[in-house]
This record gives structure tokens, sequence and C-alpha cells, in this order.
């Protein structure tokens, strides 16, 4: 097992503002891009060879990662013009893949947090002789997901796309966005046009025959594709419930990053991080929220949950829970933002302007 493809093309729609000037896969989760705790755990289980699918805002990966060999891999970058969709986006970059026909390719969604055993997926496949082996994850509510009912060894049956009624949950393994293919499978998929791998590729080889093998895994998994997903993710990171090798520092109740200034009298908990050249002052307390590069958050303020952007300003004794506020954005004093907020990158809320009474 040395291969993998990466899709990272995403334009994070669902993200924003948090992926106005950043892709998706390089929004910082405790204190890194977020595709650094991917490719870590690729290489710790072997992968040296790994290829980037990128589209939008392309330009910001290989600057940052380079040629890989700072993680012990060896990454290369191919751009879609176009977006391809999932199955598109691996067609491809196939001619960047040196695996014979039969040798397995790990493929990877570029926004899932997992503690995956991705050897093991890999010996699923090996083992089971399938074309293509997927991480199937349980979940409690899988309405939101596509289902993947399998029989008692494990082999695929059908794949239901988000059931609407309670007859159509048949059950709760869903297709978690890690798949093992046979090289030569990736071949046939449809070169120069959008493919969907979930709602083409898939149920297309089921059809004509192919061997398509599910192992659930239960392990930690979470789809980012959420603000409050996101900022969750990155705290479960700090925390430790989340793994990673890539986390810069000891796991714990928060992570501050060096060149960052923490006020002494300032509380920082539940997975809080605060990123390099951010300042937080006196008597804030921040909980289960990150604070990126070069943000200020003033005294006294209270922030849970959220998201503060790059070069972002929170202003004194203002109150956060749940909210996003975009980079470069202004937040004045005693303000009050609850769940689901979204402040746009470069936004400027004066002084006093947003406040909720008790009862509300």
């Amino acid at each position: 097992m040395t291969e993998a493809i990466l899709l990272v093309g995403g334009k994070g729609t669902r993200l924003r503002p948090l992926t106005v000037n950043t892709p998706k896969p390089m929004v910082p989760a405790a204190g890194v891009p977020f595709l650094t705790h991917q490719l870590a755990r690729a290489g710790a289980a072997g992968v040296e060879h790994i290829v980037l699918a990128t589209s939008y805002l392309a330009e910001v990966f290989e600057p940052y990662f380079g040629d890989g060999s700072r993680l012990g891999l060896h990454l290369e970058y191919v751009t879609e013009e176009e977006p391809l969709g999932t199955g598109g986006a691996i067609r491809n970059v196939a001619s960047r893949l040196h695996s014979g026909p039969d040798d397995p390719v790990l493929i990877f969604n570029g926004d899932i947090l997992t503690g995956l055993d991705i050897r093991a997926l890999v010996r699923e496949h090996e083992t089971t002789g399938a074309d293509v082996s997927l991480h199937l994850s349980r979940v409690e509510d899988p309405r939101a997901f596509g289902l993947v009912p399998t029989d008692a060894t494990g082999r695929v049956q059908a794949f239901l796309e988000k059931p609407q009624t309670p007859e159509e949950i048949v059950t709760d393994q869903i297709n978690a966005g890690a798949y093992v293919f046979r090289r030569s499978v990736i071949d046939t998929i449809p070169a120069g046009r959008p493919v969907s791998v979930e709602r083409e590729t898939f149920p297309g080889l089921l059809a004509a025959g192919a061997h398509l093998q599910g192992m659930v895994d239960s392990t930690y998994w979470l789809d980012l594709g959420t603000p409050q997903a996101f900022v969750r993710g990155s705290a479960d990171l700090v925390l430790g419930r989340a793994p990673s090798p890539a986390v810069p520092g000891r796991r714990g109740d928060s992570l501050t990053l060096p060149d960052a200034s923490v006020a002494a009298g300032a509380k920082l908990t539940g997975g809080t991080v605060v990123c390099e050249n951010a300042t937080v002052g006196e008597g804030a307390r921040i909980s289960g929220s990150a604070v990126l590069a070069g943000a200020t958050v003033e005294a006294g303020a209270v922030i849970t949950d959220s998201l503060v952007g790059r070069g972002a300003h929170v202003g004194a004794r203002t109150v956060l829970t749940g909210a996003v506020i975009g980079d470069g954005a202004t937040v004045g004093a005693d303000n009050e933002l609850l769940a689901g907020v979204r402040v746009w990158c470069d936004a400027v809320i004066p002084a006093g302007a947003i406040r909720f009474s008790s009862d509300q």
C-alpha cells in the first residue's frame, strides 16, 4: 500500500465565510491546515505517494506542502480546469499513479475527520478480493447521508441516497468517504466530464456485478462540512478525541501556538486553540473555539463553540456563542452574537450594535 488520492477540490460553500479566502482543506484545525492531519495519518499508515486533486483556490496547496518531504511523503498536484465531481476528479489524476492494475489505491475525501484504521481497510480489500472497498460508519440519524446496506459478509447490496421516510431507512450504515479502488477500476470511470462516484460510479459497478465490499469502522468520524462541525472537529483534535499525529503541541484542554499572547487571567477550555500571533485579553473566557492567526480577542469577551478568523477583532465583553467571524472582520465591544451567526470577511459591527435580552 503506497498510493492515495486526496479529493480537495470542493468550494466549501457550506463553510463560508471560512472558505472565502481559503480552500476548505486548508482552514486550520487544531492550529494547522486540516489537510495536514489527513496527510500525516495516511503517512503513518504506510502511504508514500499522494496525488492531490485540486480545483478551488488550487494555487495555495503546493506553496504550503511542497513535495511533501517535510511529512515523509511524495506529493503531486493535479488541478481541474472545471469541477469534475468526485468520480471525475479520481479519473483526472489517474495518469499520476504508479500502481499496477490489481494494486490498491486509497481515496480520501478532503473534509472528513476520522480515526479510520487505514491498514485494516486495505487488508479487508485484499482479503475479500474486492474491486472497491468502502469505509462505512454507523450514525444515529442517517437521513442526511447515503445509506449502504451490506450482507452478512460485508458485501455491498445497494446505494440509497438520503432517505426521507422511516421505511427507506433500512440500515444505519453510511458511506464515510474513504475507499480502496483496484487500480484498473479507476480507468473505467469516464474521462473529461463530471462524474459522481456516489451516484454514478458505485451504483454502476454494482449493477455490472462488481464486488464492492463495506467495512464498518466505528471509531471517531465527523463530516466537517459546516462551521459548527469544523469548530467541533478542531476542539476534538486538541482534546485528543480525534486522532492525529500532526497536532502541534500537547493535547489537553487548550492549545496555544508559539507567538500567540494569552493574558494570565484569560481562561481557555474545551479544546480551544489560539493560533500564532493571536492575542487574548485579560479575563476573556474561550471554550471549544478556534482563534486563528493574528486575531484579537479583547478583555472580558466570552466565546463559546465559535471560530474567530484570521486577523479578526472581537471587542471587549462581546459574547459569541456558536458564531463564525470571517477573516479581517471586526465585532465591536459589548455585542452578543448567538448560534448560527456568521460575520462576513472584513465586515464591521459597531460597539453595542447587536444585543439580546435574557428572555430571548
